[in-house]
């Protein structure tokens, strides 16, 4: 195992995370709590499929009968890209001033309204902050508006984090901004706006919340990194105390929870916890990290196959959704990592599976999340949609270009563990 010595190990690990509200109906309180922010002129970022159900739209006349005035974006893009964050912010900017940001949606639009409150408040373009090596990596200088995260999608956890996804499209790579100012300071969870997503958003969603889990539980320790002055601290700090319980309860409620979801839209309890395990999830992995599925995952997002189209999601182009893209090398990549902490890693196979065996404890939490995989409908591994052994050097380098990632796994990663998971990745079961 490629282990990690530093010379002055790491005593200090953070934790951060936003004010929270949860339950059914709690969306119909955000007027009353934006009182708490002095707030007179909000916006409201959505996309287009979820404007159409009309729950955005609601939640704008109830500000406005608080006294507020709202202005409404509705063109945030699935799985969105450099391009249609722009599009978003020069919105946002022309139809300034605002003293809060409301994300209304997925993931991506949590996202889009990270992006559009940095540059709302700070000065430069989109790519002066995305992390380098793809971006310039500046940090914001000034703090951002309040912004109020409303997930309708169970999985993503953004409402807790601090990272903000998005696809460079001229280089074929999905990458992000991170930054301790990102995070929502409100997060509304509602688990009434999940119970219409389809079987496969569902689906995708659940084995995002199960690798946020994951990989933050079998992160490398805050310990093992050399100690840190406190400006040279980032929100990623390593697998600690604090994110570990997070993880461990999230996985605990997916156990019981993700199965009956993806096949039992209408079940309202399963609904309820699996909502509670993403955000549970991201109060963990916002603080621990992830590491080697994440990080593979953003050049297959980046580099899908023409032609693709996930079940569940009404898109007008080549895609392949986050949690999706996340699972398709999580077996391979837990295999691998294993030898970092074997205990930890068949602790968290037993929470999501306590009667599973196996005659090798390596391949225990791969074979769980194999199966999990298979029940729920996810493609068989990456020939399944659609990449072919050609496109492995190109995804090997777009993983390489994940270095805020890697640097969070549990042993170091060469070039050459990068091309291994993902050949055993291509088919998976």
């Amino acid at each position: 195992m490629a282990a990690f010595h530093p010379d002055q190990p790491e005593t200090v690990f953070t934790y951060g995370a936003p004010r929270l509200k949860f339950g059914a109906g709690a969306r119909h309180e955000i007027a009353t709590d934006l009182g708490d922010w002095d707030v007179e002129r909000v916006l409201v970022v959505t996309d287009p499929g979820v404007a159409e159900t009309g729950a955005p739209a609601a939640l704008a006349e109830e500000i406005r009968a608080s006294g507020r005035e709202v202005v409404v974006f509705d063109r945030t893009r699935v799985e969105p890209t450099d391009a249609s964050l722009v599009e978003a912010v020069e919105f946002a900017r022309a139809a300034a001033p605002f003293d809060a940001v409301i994300a209304f949606g997925g993931g991506s639009s949590i996202d889009t309204a990270k992006a559009v409150n940095l540059l709302l408040t700070n000065e430069g373009e989109l790519m002066d902050y995305v992390n380098a090596p793809v971006g310039g990596g500046r940090a914001p200088q000034h703090p951002l508006l309040p912004l109020v995260a409303v997930p309708t999608t169970t999985g993503t956890g953004s409402e807790s984090t601090t990272i903000c996804v998005l696809d460079v499209v001229s280089q074929h790579v999905k990458t992000g901004i991170s930054h301790a100012r990102l995070r929502p300071v409100y997060a509304v969870v509602d688990p009434e706006l999940t119970v219409s997503q389809p079987a496969g958003v569902t689906a995708a969603s659940g084995l995002d919340i199960l690798c946020h889990a994951l990989e933050s539980y079998t992160a490398r320790p805050y310990t093992s990194y050399e100690h840190k002055r406190a400006d040279e601290r980032v929100p990623y700090c390593g697998a600690n105390p604090i994110a570990d319980l997070w993880a461990e309860k999230a996985l605990s409620l997916m156990a019981g929870a993700f199965r009956t979801a993806v096949r039992h839209g209408d079940d309202v309890e399963a609904r309820e916890q699996m909502a509670m395990a993403a955000t549970f999830a991201g109060l963990g992995f916002g603080n621990a990290g992830v590491h080697i599925p994440h990080a593979n995952a953003y050049p297959i997002a980046g580099q899908v196959p023409d032609g693709f189209r996930p079940e569940g999601y009404d898109a007008d182009h080549a895609m392949v959704p986050h949690g999706m893209a996340v699972s398709l090398t999580a077996p391979a990549a837990f295999a691998f990592t294993f030898d970092a902490d074997p205990d930890r890693h068949v602790r968290a196979a037993r929470l999501l599976d306590p009667d599973a065996r196996t005659d090798r404890p390596e391949d225990l939490l791969p074979s769980v999340l194999r199966s999990i995989m298979r029940d729920v409908g996810i493609p068989n591994g990456l020939s399944a949609i659609g990449f072919e052994p050609g496109d492995r050097d190109a995804l090997v380098e777009g993983t390489l270009k994940q270095q805020r990632l890697l640097a969070t796994a549990p042993k170091i990663v060469t070039e050459d563990d990068i091309a291994g998971i993902l050949d055993a990745s291509v088919e998976l079961w």
